[in-house]
């Protein structure tokens, strides 16, 4: 949709460019760049509607970056599913063929998205009222919550699309909730897409006190084991950054070997910062005992962190079952 919204545009603003051609590096004529469009105008638009797009451009995601090629129906952008990149292609080749007019296409296309953000927009709205109006969150114990996380993890457990940050959230809505007796706040979260070294962050998550703002503690999660190697490189990250953090969490879904958690334990005598692996779960348990009063802010910051989320990092299906699931547990159901 953002490449489709930036070449329809481009083709609008300068009629005598090819569709087909967003790269400069083409160098005809007739070329353009489809990323500056995006950037300079496609970005702000979408933001500014909550168009339901990924929130920075198409140009840098696999499909679309390092080519230099005329974007033909013949073309294989590589991209999943197969079916809406062969639609892409297909409408460039509909406008530059007088099919339909770029400016038409356009029009349409916006049309769209605000009837499908419009759309599901009500769908979340409708839960949430079902919430205020059907749920008692005085039902809910913290094993009850922890429950109803581990059902909501499982989609990340499973691999499905559109889950890869629910974990990054659970630990995001407990500092959240907990920030004023910790003394301590989440830094914003970076964009789900964005390395560490290009954003200047340790890991996923980033905790500071409230009286500065230096990183005291660093959190990073894996839907995998920890590694060796997954430390030696947290490690290097924090010689390049120049960040010392006092201590350094590594968060899984999965199993924790012994051996890996040792090799954490000695990089306190290497390098002063304390390296430990804790599940994700077992660390949300604890929390939940530990600050059992604010429990049900935790879950209200879980679901906000949750909503606030673009849809390129938690999918609709995912932010509406968990709504739904709240909604059954709170219910009694």
């Amino acid at each position: 949709m953002r490449a489709l919204l930036a070449c329809l545009l481009a083709k609008v603003h300068n009629p005598g460019i090819d569709i087909r051609e967003p790269y400069t590096e083409i160098g005809s004529d007739s070329s353009y760049s489809g990323r500056t469009y995006d950037e300079r105008y496609i970005t702000e638009f979408v933001l500014k509607n909550r168009l339901p797009c990924n929130p920075t451009t198409a140009f840098l995601t696999p499909a679309f970056r390092n080519r230099n090629i005329r974007l033909t129906s013949e073309v294989n952008l590589v991209g999943r599913p197969p079916a809406v990149y062969a639609a892409f292609l297909q409408l460039l080749t509909d406008v530059y063929q007088n099919t339909v007019t770029a400016e038409d296409l356009l029009v349409e296309t916006i049309r769209n998205l605000i009837l499908y953000r419009d759309e599901r927009e009500k769908r979340i709205n409708e839960l949430r009222e079902g919430l205020k109006t059907e749920g008692d969150a005085s039902l809910l114990s913290s094993e009850g919550i922890v429950a109803l996380i581990e059902q909501h993890l499982k989609f990340h457990r499973h691999g499905v699309r559109g889950s890869s940050r629910l974990p990054v959230l659970v630990v995001a809505a407990a500092y959240q909730a907990a920030s004023s007796k910790l003394g301590e706040q989440v830094l914003p979260l970076e964009s789900h897409n964005a390395a560490d070294l290009q954003t200047g962050s340790l890991g996923d998550l980033e905790i500071t006190l409230l009286s500065e703002d230096r990183v005291v503690t660093s959190y990073e999660m894996k839907t995998r084991r920890i590694t060796k190697g997954d430390i030696d490189l947290a490690v290097q990250k924090i010689a390049q950054t120049g960040k010392h953090p006092d201590n350094y969490i590594f968060i899984t879904t999965d199993a924790i070997d012994p051996d890996v958690q040792e090799h954490a334990n000695e990089q306190f005598a290497e390098v002063g910062i304390e390296f430990v692996i804790l599940d994700c779960l077992g660390f949300l348990r604890h929390f939940l005992h530990l600050f059992y009063r604010i429990k049900l802010h935790f879950l209200d910051a879980y679901q906000e962190f949750l909503l606030a989320e673009p849809d390129s990092a938690i999918s609709q299906p995912i932010k509406e079952a968990f709504l739904a699931m709240r909604q059954a547990v709170e219910s009694g159901e």
